[in-house]
């Protein structure tokens, strides 16, 4: 009987023993993880089809945080940021005209304005999907972007509410994880060629 009783006392302490290695462990991961989550990558589906056909609906993004922290946003950045008119909701888009700029559409043609080109400069679209025909003039203030979607013809972004100020953009796409053939680092990252 005793040596019952003395079988059944390490069982307990194992019990107890391994009931808290789990709550350190949740702890270590929360403690690592939530850090990360909150301030370097957290996760996006993109959801809609304003950005095809570079991203389809269902597609699943890390978006990297830490670079709009440290440095500006780029032209042709793929940046997700939250909408200008319900903060709430996030959207993704291409990133076409920097601050202080001049964003003109005509047609099917982006020209773009600046100090450095006061007469103008088309930007380079290859991953562009549009049939439409639109006439705009947009003025960039300080910290302000006018952004698109890849599907012009089918997305809402700054040609009708305006631009996203820099405090808004949340980050950029640096990793596609879903779906599984589509796998990717910076995924929908274009640099034009310069001559």
């Amino acid at each position: 009987m005793d040596t019952e009783k003395q079988d059944s006392i390490p069982k307990e302490e194992d019990k107890k023993q391994s009931f808290w290695e789990l709550v350190r462990f949740l702890a270590l991961a929360i403690i690592i993880v939530a850090p990360i989550r909150m301030y370097v990558a957290q996760p996006f589906v993109v959801s809609g089809s304003s950005m095809s056909p570079t991203f389809s609906t269902g597609d699943y993004l890390i978006v990297d945080e830490i670079s709009y922290r440290i440095s500006d946003p780029e032209r042709y950045d793929v940046a997700v940021f939250k909408y200008p008119n319900d903060i709430e909701k996030f959207f993704i888009k291409r990133i076409i005209g920097m601050p202080n700029e001049i964003v003109e559409i005509k047609g099917n043609t982006v020209t773009i304005f600046n100090k450095e080109n006061p007469e103008g400069f088309e930007i380079e679209q290859p991953y562009v999907k549009w049939e439409g025909n639109n006439n705009i003039h947009f003025e960039l203030k300080d910290n302000e972007y006018f952004v698109m979607g890849d599907n012009r013809s089918a997305s809402s972004d700054s040609r009708y509410w305006g631009a996203v100020s820099r405090d808004l953009m949340e980050g950029r796409a640096l990793v596609r994880l879903l779906p599984i053939q589509d796998v990717s680092v910076l995924p929908g990252n274009y640099k034009p060629i310069q001559n």
